[in-house]
């Protein structure tokens, strides 16, 4: 089950696979999303090194709306042609972004925000929101945390077919 104990992996690979067997763990059995996603955020936020935010924002049919998190308060509503979750939710493609001072249309909720990493969350072939994580470092996500984050939400939309 859940341990908010540093991971003793070796590579960042083997401890996003054993984050994804915790997640498993912790969301087996139950159904409600805004539970899993509480869970799921506080997991990840404890878990992983230099991370300042982590959570979900929603989809309502008209723009993404925030959902449970880990972090300092967020911006509440934003609109699918805005930021980085923004990019994600109309691309339907994760967004990996080094220097989020660099992204065109960047919301800065949080100023000490430096770099960000958003998934986005199709569920029956239906959009249902994005997955955020932001870091105070620049260059904090590559390819390793996109494939982590992407099988890490595998297991969140999982959950939403118990």
């Amino acid at each position: 089950m859940f341990s908010a104990v540093p991971s003793t992996a070796a590579t960042k690979a083997d401890r996003y696979a054993e984050l994804v067997e915790q997640a498993r763990g912790l969301l087996a059995g139950e159904r409600d999303r805004i539970a899993n996603a509480a869970n799921f955020s506080a997991l990840v936020y404890l878990s992983l090194p230099d991370l300042n935010w982590a959570g979900f924002y929603f989809y309502d049919g008209t723009e993404l709306v925030v959902g449970p998190f880990q972090g300092k308060p967020a911006c509440v509503r934003i609109a699918l042609d805005r930021g980085v979750c923004g990019a994600a939710a109309s691309q339907r493609r994760t967004q990996v972004v080094p220097d989020v001072h660099a992204f065109p249309g960047h919301i800065a909720c949080d100023a000490a925000s430096r770099s960000e990493i958003v998934v986005p969350l199709v569920h029956e072939g239906a959009l249902i929101g994005v997955w955020d994580v932001d870091s105070p470092l620049p260059g904090r996500f590559d390819e390793d945390d996109r494939a982590g984050m992407e099988a890490l939400c595998g297991v969140f939309l999982a959950s939403l077919r118990e």
